[in-house]
């Protein structure tokens, strides 16, 4: 998996991805991550790449021309891949997306910055665009990060296990249940029996149960979009009779 981040920043691009999972998938070279500075395409001796506002108003706007150049000669070294603009006014970013750009070899992530981008380049340059959430941030620096690592996660062997990206919250359009580890009781809490037991059917539907339950309980949005099976209502009806919820 490649990705390719048109950013004014690109120290702090590599900076923040040289770490944890992402940084070894990287140092394996099962992801590959390029930076491309628009400053090194402006026009100018002093590196322009923002300019004022047609209309008025405060701030400063991205220029069409090293941003353009930025992106075309990305787009030249290698296999195609859609362009992606990390903004609040695309549709929120969910596991649909991730799954989705991870079915691609390549994606070239545009990052904003000041109060944004000539209108032009995105109608110019611009595939699709991607929000995390609805707040601003100040450029798209941490949204494109936020983008690369779920969909890295999802690249074969990024993982240490192959089943890791499969349990993660929302691979199955609910929240992730509870973890426990050693030691077996802290402050007087224990952990579940069921997780003791040793019998692994009884700790998947366990899990499946409490993922359910935490869904409805703090997400219930999630489950009306995802729909039950009779053996998932049956596991939810029994958390809530147990909660009483």
């Amino acid at each position: 998996m490649r990705f390719d981040v048109v950013t004014l920043f690109p120290e702090m691009i590599r900076s923040v991805m040289g770490y944890g999972v992402i940084g070894r998938a990287i140092e394996r070279g099962l992801v590959e991550l390029v930076t491309w500075n628009p400053r090194d395409y402006s026009r100018d001796r002093h590196g322009t790449v923002d300019d004022r506002p047609y209309g008025g108003g405060p701030g400063m706007v991205m220029k069409v021309e090293p941003l353009r150049d930025a992106i075309q000669a990305a787009r030249a070294v290698s296999e195609p891949g859609p362009v992606i603009y990390l903004s609040p006014d695309g549709p929120t970013l969910d596991g649909g997306h991730v799954g989705s750009l991870a079915e691609q070899s390549r994606v070239i992530l545009l990052c904003g910055r000041y109060e944004g981008i000539d209108e032009r380049l995105i109608e110019l340059e611009v595939d699709a665009r991607l929000s995390i959430g609805d707040y601003v941030v100040s450029g798209g620096e941490l949204p494109a990060m936020v983008v690369m690592d779920a969909v890295a996660r999802l690249v074969p062997g990024v993982l240490g296990h192959a089943e890791s990206a499969a349990q993660d919250a929302f691979a199955e359009g609910l929240l992730d249940w509870p973890h426990y580890t050693r030691p077996e009781t802290v402050a007087g809490r224990g952990v579940p029996a069921v997780l003791t037991s040793g019998d692994h059917q009884a700790v998947a539907r366990w899990r499946l149960q409490q993922a359910l339950g935490r869904t409805q309980a703090r997400r219930p949005d999630l489950l009306d979009r995802r729909g039950l099976d009779e053996q998932e209502q049956a596991l939810l009806d029994a958390y809530r009779a147990e909660h009483g919820n």
